[in-house]
């Protein structure tokens, strides 16, 4: 027997209702038109279906069965329709950024959180990358716009611009021994009990590149992954720890000290694909939130006490 969805999801309508006029009226068909209909559909399937009464009808075993799976085959068919409207329609763009550790933390986060909410048919592919990879990345062609360190992409090639200041400092617990300190150098930092990223992380990497063979021997008392965590970790009094300053703007219970040593005071530059010719509008778009991002962090200061 072959039903028609129609027929379908007026008996759907019926059952709910309690009532083949308002299941009529649920469908929009008229009265004897509804009922013709289920008299079809009894007709076709060789048995009652509803049972009438004067305040309505109400469905027999069979007709609670055809019900059931009535409603099985109209919910697959709307998902087989939205399947196939799926393609009919224009795909969304998508564009990837990359960024350092430092930068996954608000600044990137915030920029994606305005550009995402104003560009709703715009996905975003966000990769964590350190700046020589990211670098790569750019000049061949597999993202379009990275988040990077002046210090190690100045002469690649690409368009940059400034985009923010991520200096590092020092942080250890409030009232902690570095209480009363405004700077020290890494070697100072160094002579304390630690606590540090995971070694595979960018600013990891990054620190131990600019120590050299030279660096003094670190005692980590644990090493996390996650910025926050390490921030906790610290305010909690289990070690020292080197951190974008970002990352503490406002917090509490810290004491936050500035390092002397030359390569503790960086810039976070804005880097764009090797097709920044034929750059689109979308790209565009989101270097301008990632610009208005980086001016709503708060201003860098000089290193400061305990807050």
């Amino acid at each position: 027997m072959r039903y028609d969805l129609d027929d379908l999801r007026l008996f759907v309508a019926i059952v709910a209702e309690g009532s083949i006029t308002a299941g009529a009226r649920r469908s929009h068909l008229s009265l004897p038109s509804a009922s013709a209909r289920v008299r079809a559909l009894e007709h076709h399937a060789g048995v009652a279906l509803l049972i009438r009464g004067r305040r309505g009808v109400r469905p027999t075993p069979a007709g609670l069965a055809l019900a059931r799976h009535a409603r099985d085959v109209l919910a697959r068919t709307a998902r087989l329709d939205s399947a196939v409207a799926s393609y009919t329609r224009s795909p969304a763009a998508s564009l990837t950024l990359l960024g350092g550790g430092s930068s996954m933390h608000r600044l990137v986060p915030r920029a994606l959180v305005s550009f995402l909410g104003a560009h709703p048919n715009v996905d975003v592919t966000v990769a964590e990358s350190r700046t020589r990879e990211t670098v790569r990345r750019l000049a061949d062609g597999e993202a379009d716009l990275g988040v990077v360190l002046d210090d190690e992409a100045h002469d690649c090639g690409l368009r940059l611009e400034p985009l923010a200041e991520d200096s590092l400092v020092v942080i250890g617990q409030a009232g902690g021994v570095l209480a009363g300190r405004t700077a020290l150098s890494y070697g100072e930092v160094a002579e304390h009990p630690l606590v540090g990223l995971d070694a595979g992380s960018s600013l990891r990497r990054w620190i131990e590149r600019n120590l050299g063979p030279h660096a003094p021997l670190v005692r980590y008392r644990t090493t996390v992954a996650d910025l926050d965590v390490l921030v906790t970790l610290v305010a909690a009094g289990v070690g020292l720890a080197v951190v974008p300053r970002r990352v503490v703007d406002g917090a509490e219970r810290l004491d936050v000290c500035g390092l002397r040593d030359p390569w503790a005071r960086r810039h976070h530059l804005l880097a764009w694909g090797a097709t920044i010719g034929t750059a689109s509008p979308v790209t565009e778009a989101l270097a301008e939130h990632l610009r208005a991002a980086a001016a709503a962090e708060p201003a860098a200061h000089g290193a400061h006490g305990g807050r």
